[in-house]
């Protein structure tokens, strides 16, 4: 288990407190990693399993595990070694239907949207240990995603320990339909366009994601043993982005291509 002597206990509540606060009323709060001089990894996660807590006490569900700063560019502007990790919460899952998600924009605070794979874990994952290889071993399906970052951070000024904290900047998620071909496809060489409002914005590649989705599912499980949690069958984990995220406001429409499978769309309004 991970223990971080930085913050008491109390003061790890209140943190969490302030995030639940924004997240409710779509506020924002300034760094931690300026305010507190916050530096810890173990801390930031303390605050975020914290906050996870409350939310459960309250009725909410937790439906996976969101992977963060997957890509070599994202690790070197925030100067760090490796990705981090979110829950996904329930309450901002939005189910696509007919391939087409709606989202109300008054959800978010400073949206971004990216788009990735999913993995469905059909059998338990626990690290550590855990490789590429048994994490396809273990995966039921994969689907194309669309995950909604957002930020209680003020304007995205951001350290890692701040988006650890804010639950690896966590907005929201919708899947396409689950695939059990893409278990045997090459992942790494998977492309996808993310179009904005009808015009290809971004291109990505599997690879873009620590050179292979598998391995950011394997690195999570392995990282999740530290606080002694394993990934579970029926848990849905997005690998991490396949290239960089567009800021998204009210009327826009993001659509999601990846060779062999449908499209899948995700519309903002008001």
């Amino acid at each position: 288990m991970v223990e971080t002597h930085v913050l008491d206990d109390q003061r790890v509540a209140d943190l969490a407190a302030q995030f639940e606060h924004a997240w409710s009323t779509r506020t924002t709060i300034p760094p931690l990693s300026e305010t507190l001089g916050l530096a810890d990894p173990a801390a930031a996660y303390a605050i975020q399993t914290q906050w996870t807590a409350m939310r459960l006490a309250n009725g909410e569900r937790i439906l996976g595990r969101k992977i963060g700063l997957t890509s070599l560019a994202m690790q070197q502007q925030l100067g760090v070694h490796e990705p981090d990790y979110g829950s996904l919460w329930a309450s901002r899952y939005v189910p696509a239907e007919r391939g087409l998600a709606v989202a109300p924009a008054s959800w978010f605070i400073q949206p971004r949207v990216e788009g990735e794979l999913a993995f469905l874990i059909g059998r338990r994952l626990a690290g550590p240990g855990v490789t590429l290889q048994h994490v396809l071993a273990a995966t039921e399906a994969i689907a194309v995603a669309i995950e909604i970052v957002d930020s209680r951070i003020e304007d995205w000024r951001i350290k890692l320990v701040d988006t650890v904290a804010d639950n690896a900047s966590y907005g929201g998620f919708t899947l396409g339909p689950w695939s059990r071909a893409l278990r045997t496809a090459d992942l790494r060489t998977i492309g996808m366009v993310l179009s904005q409002n009808g015009r290809p914005a971004v291109e990505g590649i599997g690879a873009a994601a620590l050179g292979h989705p598998a391995r950011c599912v394997a690195w999570l499980a392995n990282k999740l043993a530290e606080f002694g949690i394993a990934l579970e069958p029926g848990d849905i984990v997005l690998s991490g982005s396949l290239a960089r995220a567009l800021p998204a406001r009210a009327g826009d429409v993001f659509t999601v291509e990846m060779h062999g499978q449908p499209p899948l769309l995700l519309r903002f309004t008001e």
